[in-house]
């Protein structure tokens, strides 16, 4: 019978111990949450107040933009703003007596002219019919009665419209106009207070990409803020553990590329669609290269401390 050596089980464990494999991981960053202060305007940066890496406060001014544009389009709308309140105040108050009064004298002199024509009118009639004058002048004088009598309806229906006043809708429409100056003139004055850009959370100054003197288009980023009080790692998950993890879920991330340093973390998000390839597009085993987007919220002490980029690996408790 063979002699049994006694190391031989010892090194059948510490063999299948260096074959174990390494429990399932996702490998993503460390990152803070980011607020992007875009350019309200497309206006020339006349001076930054912060520089990158710098702590700040929530309210302080990180730059400033030329204003000079936005003040003269900002009085143009005021003074518009003025105009049609000036008008609807006109349609309030409705007509002048001044007015009604000089309506009623053309009024009057209109039925006078239309009575001396008809007058003349009936006096020529007669001679007419008797043959005393001409037809032709027998009917100048009936259109001049009629013209006449013509002229004096629009005299009364102007005096008429003054006496009953401004209308109910035009009340209404020069309100509305009021409105429509009064809130472009707001949001104007809105957009000027932005060109001073101001931190809107405490946070640290991540990337000023443009410097004094440049002139960022609308919307374009001006500042970028690291703020929140603690980070998060973003990772991305394998196809294969997706259906196991989960928002609120435990996790311990281990730092750096050895994993030295580890903290522990509960996922906060996981995207439900794939960052890279769409799932119609792959089948069978090219599914398993899908990668899912989440975040895990870092806790314990000293993550405040560890700088931003920092890859990581996330082990989600329950993964096997």
């Amino acid at each position: 019978m063979p002699e049994r050596k006694p190391w031989i089980p010892l090194v059948a464990c510490l063999l299948l111990g260096a074959c174990r494999a390494d429990p399932p991981q996702a490998l993503g960053t460390r990152e803070w949450d980011r607020v992007t202060r875009p350019a309200p305007a497309a206006e020339r940066i006349l001076r930054i107040e912060v520089r990158e890496g710098e702590q700040v406060a929530a309210g302080t001014p990180l730059l400033q933009l030329e204003p000079a544009t936005g003040q003269a389009e900002l009085a143009a709308l005021q003074a518009q703003a003025q105009r049609s309140g000036q008008a609807l105040q006109e349609l309030r108050t409705g007509p002048r007596e001044e007015d009604i009064a000089q309506a009623r004298a053309n009024l009057a002199s209109a039925r006078v002219l239309a009575q001396d024509a008809q007058t003349y009118y009936e006096r020529l009639r007669p001679l007419g019919d008797r043959q005393l004058v001409a037809a032709a002048v027998v009917d100048r004088a009936r259109a001049d009665a009629s013209s006449a009598a013509a002229q004096a309806r629009p005299a009364e229906a102007a005096l008429l419209e003054l006496e009953r006043g401004t209308r109910v809708g035009q009340v209404a429409q020069g309100e509305a106009a009021l409105a429509a100056a009064q809130a472009q003139a707001q949001a104007r004055a809105v957009t000027l207070d932005k060109l001073d850009v101001v931190a809107p959370r405490a946070g640290r100054v991540e990337s000023l990409p443009y410097k004094a003197g440049d002139q960022a288009p609308v919307g374009a980023p001006l500042a970028v803020l690291l703020v929140g009080e603690a980070p998060h790692a973003r990772v991305y998950i394998p196809e294969p553990l997706r259906a196991g993890v989960q928002v609120g879920q435990r996790a311990t991330v281990r730092l750096g590329a050895d994993g030295g340093r580890s903290f522990e973390g509960r996922g906060r998000m996981v995207r439900s669609e794939p960052v890279f390839t769409p799932y119609y597009a792959l089948t069978g085993k090219d599914a398993a290269r899908l990668s899912y987007l989440a975040e895990v919220q870092l806790e314990g002490e000293g993550v405040a401390e560890l700088p931003a980029g920092l890859p990581l690996r996330v082990e989600f408790d329950g993964q096997r």
